[in-house]
């Protein structure tokens, strides 16, 4: 039987407090007071009879405690708000048929989650989804395959195509585990490892060329690949290093233990994922899929990339609706 003062206000002020170390930026997360966030942790603790937090700290820190019922903490929550999300989706019971492209970042979470709330709202709809690359995505769109697509923007106005941005998803560095120790890897360090690259038709390969035209940089290359999965194999191997994004490395949770995630040495760029609807679409139904977009981004994919990469929080984020 959970405790009496195990309440769902306490577990979202933790998890609050534990993101941000500060009562202040809890408080403000949250819409309650600084005393009673304070007052929150404390009862929370009381049920619990464990210290979660150091109190004497600031920024304010996990205990050990604390760290193990976090991790809990964010999977009861996101598994809570995901069914207050499914139970306000839309009603898309009037559509007939509906073809809906993902970008394969995906293909690990947010997709086969998105795919059941959608099935469960088209009750007398053909439904097609299918995952690609976003360059195939962007295509498929323009040539009016797909009713609405999830991929990559290119920054460029599609023809007959009205873009909705989703999420920022910054580039990033990844290394076989230890190569580069003490943070972001020097240029020179970069350049004794080859330099593994996405095939060059894929969009991520064309915008990672660009900022290096830009920055000037080159890099020994022998390896061009078109799987990620492959290349994130690769690196793990110690075979050689990539760029690619936060999306990207979540995807190859498989080699986690063998790979690490690094900041650029160079200047920051990101590339911004986006839902991209055909233009004589009724605005409401994408809207709609935007907004259910937005929020299991938000749970299935950049709360569990932050609680991994904490230093991408700046970065990493949904965009201004």
């Amino acid at each position: 039987m959970i405790s009496k003062g195990v309440t769902l206000r306490g577990l979202e002020v933790f998890e609050a407090l534990a993101r941000s170390g500060s009562v202040a930026q809890a408080a403000s997360e949250t819409g309650l007071s600084q005393p009673a966030v304070s007052q929150q942790i404390r009862n929370l603790e009381a049920a619990l009879d464990t210290a979660l937090v150091d109190h004497g700290k600031r920024p304010m820190r996990l205990t050990a405690a604390g760290r193990s019922f976090l991790s809990r903490t964010n999977r009861v929550l996101s598994e809570l708000r995901l069914a207050q999300s499914e139970l306000t989706v839309m009603d898309l019971s009037h559509l007939t048929s509906l073809s809906l492209g993902m970008i394969d970042d995906f293909d690990n979470d947010l997709t086969p989650r998105l795919a059941t709330v959608l099935a469960e709202s088209l009750t007398n709809c053909r439904f097609r989804l299918i995952t690609a690359p976003s360059h195939e995505i962007s295509k498929a769109m323009t040539e009016r395959h797909l009713h609405l697509g999830v991929a990559a923007s290119t920054g460029e106005m599609l023809a007959g195509v009205t873009e909705y941005p989703l999420v920022r998803d910054p580039f990033i560095i990844v290394a076989p585990r230890g190569q580069f120790p003490g943070g972001a890897p020097s240029i020179d360090a970069l350049s004794q490892l080859p330099f593994l690259r996405y095939e060059r038709a894929q969009l991520i390969s064309r915008t990672i060329d660009a900022q290096f035209t830009r920055l000037g940089l080159e890099f020994p290359e022998r390896f061009e690949i078109g799987s990620h999965l492959a290349l994130m194999a690769m690196v793990a191997r110690g075979i050689g290093w990539a760029v690619t994004t936060p999306l990207g490395y979540m995807r190859a949770v498989r080699f986690h233990d063998e790979v690490e995630a690094c900041p650029l040495p160079f200047a920051p760029f990101s590339r911004t994922i986006s839902l991209f609807a055909s233009a004589d679409w009724a605005d409401r139904v994408p809207r709609d899929v935007h907004a259910i977009l937005r929020r299991l981004l938000q749970e299935q994919v950049i709360a569990p990339t932050l609680t991994k990469l904490p230093w991408l929080a700046d970065d990493l984020h949904l965009t201004s609706s």
